[in-house]
């Protein structure tokens, strides 16, 4: 079991959680992801709660392989009505922030958010880790090699679980001497890696639990599932369920 610290509400992992991802942006890979608009976001978040998610993760940029960058401010004026519209509709929800800034995280967490969700590890603002530790959010500690522009571009492993092992030893060390304590790992599947990497992590996920931290997996209709069955994303459902049950 762990505990994290949601601005003094204790999320208790005690069990496999939900996250539900809703995307203020026109370009995400999976289309039924996208929302733009309150009524819609909101309408979305109410539908997920519903069904059983116990954290929604709000992001403004997509980060899709070949992803073109947005600013810290442009993710700003896609995130905030969004996260005040939940936040007011439904106070209890647990929010999380998909964002790289550090600026975003400050405005966002003071708006109602409670965990950071970094893809970059701390690697794309110098300002983020001691930005997350002073705010004493939990984070999400996510490996990806290289960075989205170009991380699809024939990533290459000795030994793809190893590396990212040895990465969350590392970083988690860094975290915790920058006093951040509640921690969640990420391998990033499909973040710099192939399909054949993504499975290789997935057979292995279990070696993570060396590390005493929670684990969140990202697989859901990801390129892995829909370009393995010859399908679209829209189609992935069933993968999807495949993927997390094994995942679990």
């Amino acid at each position: 079991m762990f505990t994290l610290n949601c601005k003094g509400r204790l999320l208790i992992v005690d069990k496999p959680l939900v996250m539900g991802i809703i995307n203020s942006t026109p370009d995400s890979f999976y289309a039924g992801s996208r929302f733009e608009g309150i009524d819609a976001v909101i309408m979305q978040a109410e539908k997920m709660l519903h069904d059983g998610a116990d954290i929604l993760d709000i992001g403004a940029q997509s980060t899709r392989p070949g992803s073109e960058r947005v600013t810290a401010d442009e993710e700003l004026k896609r995130l905030l009505p969004s996260i005040d519209a939940i936040v007011r509709k439904f106070p209890e929800a647990i929010i999380s922030v998909d964002t790289y800034y550090s600026k975003v995280v400050r405005e966002t967490v003071a708006a109602g958010v409670s965990i950071v969700n970094d893809i970059s590890a701390g690697t794309m603002d110098a300002d983020m880790i001691a930005t997350v530790a002073s705010l004493q959010a939990p984070y999400i500690l996510m490996h990806m090699k290289g960075e989205p522009g170009t991380m699809q571009k024939n990533p290459q492993y000795d030994n793809v679980t190893k590396e990212v092992l040895d990465f969350f030893i590392f970083k988690t060390a860094e975290l915790k001497r920058a006093g951040i304590h509640d921690i969640i790992l990420d391998p990033g599947f499909g973040f710099g890696k192939t399909i054949d990497h993504n499975f290789e992590i997935l057979h292995n996920l279990s070696l993570f639990k060396m590390l005493g931290l929670p684990l969140l997996a990202g697989i859901s209709r990801k390129s892995s599932v829909y370009k393995t069955l010859g399908i679209s994303a829209e189609e992935s459902l069933n993968g999807t369920t495949v993927m997390n049950t094994i995942a679990y």
